[in-house]
């Protein structure tokens, strides 16, 4: 539902009474991901979606129906259902879809409200909501932050509440969005059973949907050349923090670079050492120059970010490796090194080498193959978990 934050805020600051339907779980190929959402206000105005088209109209008439009933309601569409062929789902999988009214009273209007302006604000926190328990609580939520505290209810116990915003909390530190499984009255988990997404059941307990907003993951870009800029407006695309590092301050300009989110004169190895990043961080050395990309590599490759790539051939990736080694680089770490940086595409102009560089950025993130689909035997979607990572 924090993908359409900014239409959604809008209706409230209006009053507007609406529905929101969310992907609570998918299974095999589906279109989009937990989290995912459509909305229809009182006057029959939808946004957002939840299946690339394939089920718009079949969601469109349970809002409807909720706003009428006030129901909050689990749906199940696939290729299970006996008419799954009539309302669009034809591409072999399945998705759960939690239907909420959200009327002008609706306690739970509240919570939206805090969770859809921190969102717009860039402020990390967790929208936590029921899909899966006893009737009176499915839709209930709660907005949880990273220091622990939380606003809302799910309407039973207070120590319920506590166990709740914890398990959210788990996956808002990794920046994950999906389900868990909040076992009641001291009830554990039964692997035996699963609730929406496959998370496991609990006796008593619930089963959560948590929708994770955190700060777009970075891309470091080092090396201020016409490469650089193409994958600066490629990276912007994919929706990270893009930053260009580069030792040359007559290169390093805004004028080259008018989309980096920043710009950063330094040696690229210094400015590394001092900056923040974490899992999802990906760095991009383009610089090409030994003295640039030794210190900057090993400096690197000791780190626990997503992805390391370099630029060069692979007469420079030899030589690299050969300098890597004598600087102490171990060969754990030069596994880690993507070099030369891309798919091969047969790019040549640097918009078709950007291309390049983020197909292999997409590819290890979702961990695909990098091979043509026409020549794959394999899921087209990788990574349809019950918990898929955050962009």
């Amino acid at each position: 539902m924090l993908d359409i934050a900014g239409e959604l805020q809008r209706w409230l600051a209006e009053g507007r009474e609406f529905a929101v339907a969310t992907v609570v779980s998918v299974g095999g190929s589906a279109p989009r991901g937990p989290g995912a959402a459509l909305a229809v206000d009182s006057g029959g105005t939808a946004i957002g979606s939840v299946s690339g088209g394939c089920v718009e109209g079949a969601v469109y008439e349970l809002c409807a129906r909720a706003l009428e009933d006030g129901e909050t309601r689990v749906e199940r569409f696939g290729y299970s259902d006996e008419d799954a062929f009539a309302v669009g789902l034809t591409c072999g999988g399945v998705i759960d879809i939690m239907v909420t009214p959200v009327g002008g009273r609706a306690p739970v209007r509240e919570v939206l409200r805090a969770a859809l302006t921190a969102v717009l604000r860039g402020e990390p926190g967790a929208l936590a909501r029921v899909v899966d328990g006893p009737a009176e609580l499915l839709g209930k939520a709660l907005l949880v932050r990273p220091d622990g505290s939380y606003d809302g209810g799910l309407g039973g116990t207070a120590e319920l509440d506590r166990t709740a915003a914890g398990a959210a909390g788990a996956l808002l530190e990794a920046g994950r969005t999906g389900t868990v499984a909040v076992p009641g009255d001291g009830a554990g988990p039964d692997s035996s059973r699963t609730g929406p997404g496959g998370g496991a059941y609990c006796p008593g307990g619930l089963t959560l949907l948590v929708e994770s907003s955190v700060p777009p993951p970075r891309m470091i870009v080092f090396g201020a050349i016409d490469f650089a800029a193409a994958l600066v407006r490629t990276g912007k695309f994919l929706g990270y923090h893009v930053t260009v590092c580069d030792a040359r301050p007559v290169f390093a300009t805004r004028a080259r670079f008018p989309e980096a989110d920043e710009i950063v004169v330094d040696w690229p190895h210094r400015y590394l050492r001092g900056t923040e990043t974490d899992a999802r961080t990906v760095l991009c050395v383009l610089t090409h120059d030994a003295k640039f990309d030794v210190p900057l590599l090993t400096e690197a490759l000791a780190l626990p970010v997503a992805f390391v790539g370099a630029m060069g051939s692979r007469r420079t990736h030899r030589d690299r490796e050969r300098r890597l080694r004598e600087a102490g680089v171990g060969e754990r770490e030069l596994a880690r090194l993507r070099s030369p940086i891309g798919l091969d595409l047969g790019a040549r102009t640097p918009e078709e080498t950007a291309l390049s560089i983020a197909a292999e950025i997409v590819a290890a993130r979702r961990g695909g193959t990098g091979v043509p689909l026409t020549d794959s035997g394999t899921p087209i979607h990788h990574d349809t978990r019950s918990a898929a990572t955050a962009a």
